[in-house]
């Protein structure tokens, strides 16, 4: 719900959950303590799918499919604004921890071959989360491995017919 509407209101958020606002303000004392529950909750996700992928042992395209797959996961169980999110420095500080695990894999895939070489910096690290993030909101129907498939099979082979 917070994800379509950033501005829900407890009340609306109780509701929709089906429980009197009364309970969620038992649990959490202000909007804001949600959020960064929410938030923890997203990043704890996040941190476990790439522990789970196992981006520094596990043979490259086996972690990057693990990941990806993961990742998709999390998105579809935690959709929240990342812009939002990401506002909050603690919460920013770990979500670059993950990112440089990432980046770290990815130059790895590139040094063993699984990514060209010669793109632009960065390039990679920036398409991967989008593509992620696109087909975990537009292809619902899809499971997690199946959306990572698309993913991979576009990140490695792209869109040309060649």
């Amino acid at each position: 719900m917070l994800a379509a509407d950033p501005g829900a209101s407890i009340a609306s958020i109780a509701a929709e959950a089906g429980v009197d606002r009364r309970t969620v303000y038992r649990r959490f004392a202000s909007r804001e303590d949600l959020l960064a529950a929410i938030y923890e909750a997203r990043l704890t996700a996040i941190e476990q799918a790439i522990e789970d992928a196992r981006l520094r042992e596990a043979p490259v395209a086996v972690a990057l499919h693990r990941y990806v797959e993961n990742i998709i996961a999390v998105n579809r169980a935690w959709p929240v604004d990342l812009a939002r999110m990401l506002a909050d420095e603690g919460v920013h500080a770990r979500r670059d921890a993950a990112v440089r695990e990432v980046d770290a894999f990815l130059e790895r895939a590139t040094d063993e071959g699984l990514l060209r070489p010669g793109l632009p910096e960065g390039w990679a690290s920036a398409l991967l989360p989008a593509l992620m993030h696109l087909v975990s909101g537009q292809r619902p129907e899809l499971t997690p491995g199946q959306a990572a498939d698309i993913v991979v099979d576009t990140v490695l082979h792209g869109l040309g017919a060649s």
